[in-house]
């Protein structure tokens, strides 16, 4: 009998190799991006089809994408409007997401929360860092938040990055299901 590795967390060599450019871009994904446009980037990097969730706001007749997932590859996004607002990186087997050198997903939240916390205080007082429920960190200029992912009995990060105008209301930006419950 095969068991199957639930918790099984990729190295970084077997990851894809991504870097985060704040509020522009993570890896080959550019906020503001249609899916069918990030199906054709991806194509070439996944065989993992989108998977997109179809929804339908108040007052409107036609069904709009809201959401995409590329479960093998380990990603889930978000869009409003079909334009690309949001890129969760699944913390066990997604890309590994590079910025200033520093490896951001599939971590121990307390180093990278540490390393936030010393590239804080080159920013003005009280600009830099947020907290999501939980105790959660986010980087005003990064536009990240190393939210954190169940891996056996310990979490790791598992990054969500958002455009600029998310800082304004981060928590209610992108829906609930966006933001982890551990």
């Amino acid at each position: 009998m095969v068991m199957f590795k639930w918790w099984h967390v990729l190295a970084d060599d077997e990851r894809q190799q991504w870097t985060l450019d704040p509020f522009v871009s993570v890896g080959p994904l550019t906020f503001g991006m249609a899916p069918s446009e990030v199906s054709e980037v991806l194509g070439g990097v996944t065989g993992d089809p989108q998977r997109l969730l179809l929804g339908r706001r108040a007052n409107e007749v036609v069904d709009a994408v809201e959401e995409g997932e590329y479960r093998e590859f380990g990603l889930k996004l978000y869009y409003q409007e079909e334009r690309l607002l949001g890129v969760v990186v699944d913390a066990l087997r997604g890309p590994q997401v590079f910025v200033e050198g520093v490896a951001l997903v599939g971590r121990v939240p307390s180093a990278l929360e540490q390393w936030m916390l010393d590239r804080a205080e080159a920013h003005e007082p009280y600009s830099e860092l947020t907290y999501m429920d939980a105790g959660v960190p986010g980087s005003a200029s990064l536009g990240v938040v190393l939210d954190v992912q169940r891996a056996g009995d310990q979490l790791l990060t598992r990054p969500v990055f958002v455009p600029r105008e998310a800082l304004d209301d981060l928590p209610q930006f992108l829906p609930r299901d966006a933001w982890s419950r551990c």
